[in-house]
């Protein structure tokens, strides 16, 4: 009866997983150098709300349309050609964004990086390549540890650099930069091709266009329910993700660098879930479980990191952020900032507690449906299945910066993330009655 002891199908490779993690680690610590920051920049180019919510949108719309697109081409050709590609267009977009003078071309070097931005696509495909179905969850749960482990580390890069720099928000740029550069050497010369040339190419003639691809997959049965599933989370969950730096900065006075702290927390709890956790509670409770899951807990956070007390920080000097945004320009800050008369702790420990149950409930989201994806179609549709969900996700991403940032000008700072808590409630039962069992739930044949 003790006789459960793991089956070698149920070990994770690590050995044939390290070098695609570790060139994701790689390639993510340069974005979550910026991603906290990029609300700044904007800030000290005289942008509102909801222009920083375009800018936050103009990434994901890029990576909506080359998704798909490079997903079904790493299908076609191998993986390792089109993570070139797109780690180089990374790379590019990164020092223009170090070189960039004006709001356009900020704009124009977050186009760059979202075009070529199939890094994850095509490491998605590569894990699919080299786990089995049992291993599956874990080894994409292992990209999102990378992010949590960017989201750790990140920061507090950006926080070193802006310290060396003076408060210069172009360094962290060139920072990123060069993480960037090192994930392309890694790429070039330790990534092994996870797809043999005979397996490439079997899907020709079927591609489409980009809409007939999604619509195909939407279509396809037990799969689309899950296609729409990760559009709509993201379309929530992306809210919290691109506007978390803006709701602390205007809630609770963070500046950049104060702001780099919450981000660390954040990529401890993702290292944590996805990097430990998620594996056994794949095997354990089964993907669709874990889905019912994060939905929850997302819904739980998002309502609480609304109704953050809006006490300022103890360090918090209205004066100095107002100086920082203004800079050389002499530009007035289009950002609500709190009132100085009321400073504490209160604010800050309020959104560590709520962070918690919404990261956690993210964290457990994407890898369990792309998980679920990949077991529902076959090996050869995989990078492309997986090249629509990932486009799915950038939609989503394009869409909850703009209308999330809306919501933050014209209603308030509450407005996003209550309204994404009460809309994850209402997923979560709409996914109990059509998320349904599948073939991948039968029981294994023992031995």
């Amino acid at each position: 009866m003790t006789q459960v002891a793991a089956a070698p199908e149920d070990k994770l490779d690590f050995k044939r997983i390290l070098p695609i993690f570790i060139i994701v680690l790689v390639d993510l610590l340069g974005l979550t150098i910026i991603i906290p920051l990029l609300p700044y920049y904007a800030v000290e180019f005289g942008a509102n709300p909801f222009l920083i919510g375009v800018l936050a949108a103009a990434y994901p719309v890029m990576q909506f349309i080359g998704g798909p697109l490079l997903g079904g081409l790493s299908d076609r050709f191998g993986r390792k050609p089109i993570l070139l590609i797109s780690q180089v267009g990374t790379f590019v977009g990164f020092i223009l964004l170090g070189v960039s003078n004006t709001l356009l071309l900020v704009f124009l070097a977050r186009i760059i990086d979202g075009i070529s931005g199939a890094n994850f696509v095509a490491a998605q495909a590569a894990i699919t390549d080299s786990t089995t179905e049992r291993t599956r969850t874990q080894g994409l749960g292992l990209i999102g540890a990378a992010f949590g482990i960017g989201f750790t580390l990140g920061p507090v890069i950006a926080f070193i650099a802006l310290g060396l720099s003076g408060n210069d928000y172009r360094a962290p740029a060139f920072v990123a930069a060069a993480f960037s550069l090192l994930s392309i050497l890694l790429t070039a010369f330790w990534f092994q091709e996870t797809l043999p040339p005979e397996k490439r190419g079997q899907k020709r003639g079927r591609s489409g266009g980009l809409v007939a691809q999604i619509i195909r997959g939407v279509r396809t049965p037990r799969v689309g329910v899950l296609l729409v599933l990760m559009f709509l989370q993201q379309l929530v969950f992306g809210g919290l993700e691109s506007l978390l730096a803006l709701f602390n900065l205007s809630r609770l006075g963070m500046d950049g660098m104060g702001n780099t702290v919450v981000f660390v927390f954040v990529g401890v709890l993702i290292v944590l879930v996805q990097g430990k956790f998620i594996g056994p509670w794949s095997r354990k409770y089964g993907e669709r479980r874990l889905i019912y899951a994060g939905l929850g807990l997302l819904s739980i956070g998002l309502i609480l990191t609304s109704i953050t007390p809006e006490v300022a920080v103890p360090w918090y000097s209205r004066a100095a952020i107002v100086a920082e945004a203004a800079g050389e320009s002499g530009r007035e800050i289009a950002v609500p900032l709190p009132s100085e008369a009321n400073k504490g702790w209160v604010g800050l420990a309020w959104l560590f507690v709520a962070i918690v149950p919404a990261t956690i409930g993210g964290g457990i989201l994407s890898p369990s449906i792309n998980s679920l994806i990949t077991k529902r179609v076959s090996s050869t549709e995989v990078g492309g299945i997986l090249g629509v969900s990932a486009s799915l996700v950038s939609a989503a991403n394009a869409i909850t910066p703009i209308t999330g940032g809306a919501l933050f000008q014209f209603f308030g700072t509450t407005a996003p993330f209550l309204v994404g808590g009460i809309a994850m409630a209402v997923l979560l039962v709409a996914a109990l009655r059509h998320v349904s069992p599948g073939p991948e739930e039968s029981p294994q044949p023992a031995g």
